[in-house]
């Protein structure tokens, strides 16, 4: 019997691929490339931990023009850790401020000469209560 091509939505193809609602990517065959692009609002941020943020983003730039050093580049670190996590859940847990702020002692003799250091140190001190 000759097809008509009056298929409906349901009807497949023998031996085809038929792929409906998907709630991610779907490649088929070899060589492929997926690319997912998740479009939507970034979490609600904690004015606190904005200003936390912005600290640090600063922060990181202003140790770019110092000499590095071991207390430096474990600083720079953690900075990228916590602005990672701030920009990832909308905020820096307890334990990642506590190691914040040991690596911003440990860096003492530069942070404390940089206003953005200090800015840092005020914001954790702020979020970890005192």
């Amino acid at each position: 019997m000759a097809e008509t091509g009056n298929r409906t939505p349901d009807d497949r193809a023998p031996g085809g691929i038929h792929v409906t609602n998907t709630g991610g990517s779907v490649t088929i065959g070899d060589h492929n490339t997926v690319t997912h692009t998740v479009n939507g609002t970034q979490p609600a941020r904690d004015p606190r931990q904005e200003e936390l943020l912005q600290a640090i983003r600063r922060l990181r730039a202003d140790l770019g023009g110092v000499v590095p050093s071991e207390q430096t580049t474990a600083l720079d670190a953690e900075l990228s850790d916590a602005e990672d996590e701030i920009e990832g859940t909308g905020r820096a847990d307890g334990t990642r401020l506590t190691r914040l702020r040991r690596a911003l002692t440990d860096a003492g003799a530069v942070t404390g000469i940089l206003a953005s250091g200090v800015a840092v140190g005020q914001a954790v001190g702020s979020l970890l209560g005192g």
